[in-house]
């Protein structure tokens, strides 16, 4: 922060086409707004429960507010002093990690599009559940964009963003993602890129390319709640999304009908399910991996298959070079670096293999 934005997207294409093959072609980075990007607020709560912080803690564990950090979207930052209020309000305790007190954790929250809000609320047991929902009806009355509110329990004192369990508190548990193509919808533990507007081109980036190969079957591996898959479906093209979540599958198949697309969903493990897939390879692979990349398994599969063409989109380019080294059929042959993180030394690369 504080470097001119320009520099920031120049110093982070040098260091991605430093670990990449120079020889291949970069089209032009992909870049957004600076400010207020950001689609989702993951505060830490600490203070107390008459003056809680939304933020960070420091380094004595103390709570930061930060409810006007300049990343964050401005409808973010607009219904937080709401949901401070919702705190006092319901008498949530803020958890004191030294002492290991007290109920309430994080405060997520997301903002689609249109406007509209997921607010989740995680907490370490079930003592305050009957408080929120006793008050959820004012919290509505002040903030009627919110559509999705839910309560997360973490149990573990540990360095987790969230736990298993999810309980759903309004009549609807999805936010829709309305996208220039599709709606996406978007349950409380499925993930979606954090900056919308850049994550609409990187869709339209992998689209155009499949275009231009047409293909005509496509594996979009880690679909999550289907953005690629469902961009990339085309008439009489088989497209199958493969992803762990199950709550992520089930919203891709709702994004798929309410869109009329015919593309097929898949919960299972994405490497597991490739080495099950009985010899059959597709046209164009699609992969997005989390930041760790796809692993020496999956690479190890790609590298052994008769994949011609894979697109790659990676927010991590060391993760996505160590890949590249594992597979040295696919040459890359074109890549676009997207400002996904502005104010921050992440990036995401998309890049075109194929095979040579």
């Amino acid at each position: 922060m504080g470097v001119p934005h320009a520099r920031q997207v120049d110093g982070k294409e040098a260091r991605a086409r430093a670990r990449l093959d120079p020889a291949l072609e970069w089209l032009p980075p992909v870049v957004g707004a600076e400010d207020g990007f950001r689609n989702r607020a993951k505060m830490v709560v600490g203070g107390t429960v008459d003056a809680p912080t939304l933020g960070i803690l420091d380094r004595r564990q103390r709570g930061v507010d930060l409810r006007d950090c300049g990343v964050t979207a401005p409808g973010i930052r607009g219904i937080l002093p709401e949901v401070a209020a919702f705190i006092r309000i319901a008498r949530l305790m803020p958890y004191d990690v030294a002492s290991r007190r007290g109920e309430l954790k994080h405060v997520l929250v997301t903002e689609s599009p249109d406007g509209e809000f997921m607010v989740r609320f995680v907490l370490r047991s079930t003592e305050s559940l009957a408080r929120i929902r006793k008050h959820l009806p004012a919290l509505l009355a002040a903030l009627p964009r919110v559509r999705v509110v839910t309560v997360n329990l973490l149990p573990a004192h540990a360095a987790l963003l969230e736990g298993e369990e999810e309980i759903v508190l309004t009549s609807d548990g999805a936010l829709p993602m309305r996208l220039e193509r599709v709606t996406l919808r978007l349950p409380p533990k499925a993930f979606f890129q954090t900056n919308t507007w850049i994550a609409e081109r990187l869709y339209a980036q992998a689209r155009e390319w499949a275009d231009e190969i047409a293909p005509a079957s496509v594996w979009d591996l880690y679909c999550g709640v289907g953005g690629f898959a469902l961009h990339l479906a085309a008439n009489g093209r088989r497209v199958i999304g493969v992803e762990s979540s199950a709550a992520a599958i089930d919203a891709a198949h709702a994004s798929a009908a309410e869109a009329g697309l015919a593309v097929e969903f898949v919960a299972a493990d994405a490497t597991r399910w490739v080495q099950d897939a009985s010899g059959s390879v597709p046209d164009l692979v699609v992969v997005n991996p989390p930041r760790r990349g796809l692993g020496v398994e999956l690479s190890g599969w790609l590298e052994r298959s008769t994949v011609p063409r894979v697109v790659y989109s990676s927010c991590n380019p060391e993760s996505l070079a160590a890949d590249l080294a594992r597979t040295p059929s696919l040459r890359p042959v074109r890549a676009r670096l997207f400002d996904m993180f502005p104010q921050t030394e992440h990036c995401e690369v998309m890049v075109l293999l194929e095979r040579r």
